[in-house]
């Protein structure tokens, strides 16, 4: 953390913190914003907030993150990734297993920005760089539908319905054993797992959390279930199902039973975005896509269904 101290030119006195800072760090007004969200500004000594005016003669002190190294976007093309719906706003892709959303720190393999930039699509240059046109993710575990912004109209408009929760989320998952009840609504916070920072955990400090599900199919070992989701922190799904003590087949990480996963012959969790239903964000009418299951998942699917009935 680094801490910059400036005065507050005359030009700017009288404008909101948000606006002074934008003007005289050379950022974004939105990145102003987030560190006076996050207790980072001081106005003479005192928090100030990111609509708080500066005045003449005053002093700012700001808390300044170290910048991460940019993460370069390989174009590099992903076989078996699908092309489910496009048009000059938006594009929605089927991701296959193994794919991350974007670029970050420590990974090295294929990602959907890459995949798209390498196949010639223009995506909206909102966002950070190795993130553009990206407006929620998948886990690279998780196989299924995302879509993604092409024009800057579509990523201001995508990313406002996810964020009130426009956006029809559907999964299907297979969990181990019998939920009970056979369809409900999991309200639960999540956050990072207080042991293992790779993971996350329902946590009475973390962020509100809904899963809503319902069981398609119940077999002996397992229940395949359609999940609808209220709000979309990072592995939701794993993360809840996981509390209930009815991990998804095959998710090590949550605690699956590992015999289980060898004899279906999965290496990832049973998990898949089955269906993705938006508002149009510039023509206004409603999208619907569907996916089908993967050849691993349809396959452990099949070997359960055989093998537990």
């Amino acid at each position: 953390m680094a801490l910059r101290t400036l005065p507050v030119p005359d030009g700017l006195a009288g404008d909101r913190v948000d606006a002074a800072l934008a003007r005289m760090l050379g950022f974004s007004r939105t990145r102003a914003a987030e560190l006076a969200e996050a207790g980072a500004v001081r106005l003479d000594g005192r928090l100030v907030g990111k609509s708080d005016r500066v005045g003449p003669g005053g002093w700012l002190e700001v808390d300044m993150p170290e910048e991460r190294p940019a993460v370069e976007v390989v174009a590099e093309p992903v076989p078996g990734m699908g092309i489910v719906y496009d048009d000059d706003d938006v594009v929605v892709i089927d991701k296959p297993v193994g794919v991350a959303a974007h670029p970050s720190p420590g990974w090295t393999g294929p990602t959907v920005v890459g995949a798209l930039v390498a196949a010639g699509y223009r995506v909206s240059t909102s966002g950070a760089a190795e993130r553009q046109g990206i407006v929620h993710r998948l886990d690279v575990g998780t196989s299924g539908l995302m879509v993604v912004a092409k024009s800057e109209l579509a990523y201001t408009g995508l990313k406002r319905a996810f964020k009130e929760r426009t956006v029809d989320k559907v999964y299907h998952a297979l969990a181990q054993g019998h939920p009970d009840p056979t369809s409900g609504t999991i309200d639960a916070p999540i956050g990072r797992h207080p042991t293992a920072d790779w993971k996350f955990a329902v946590t009475a400090e973390g962020k509100p959390s809904v899963t809503h599900y319902e069981t398609l199919e119940m077999l002996s070992a397992a229940s395949l279930l359609e999940v609808h989701l209220e709000t979309g922190r990072t592995h939701q799904i794993r993360v809840h199902f996981a509390a209930l003590r009815h991990p998804l087949v095959g998710d090590l990480t949550y605690g699956a039973d590992p015999v289980l996963a060898s004899k279906v012959g999965l290496t990832r969790q049973w998990l898949h975005a089955r269906r993705l239903g938006f508002e149009h964000p510039t023509t206004g009418r409603w999208v619907e896509v569907e996916s089908e299951y993967p050849a691993d998942l349809a396959a452990a699917l099949d070997v359960v269904r055989g093998a537990y009935r």
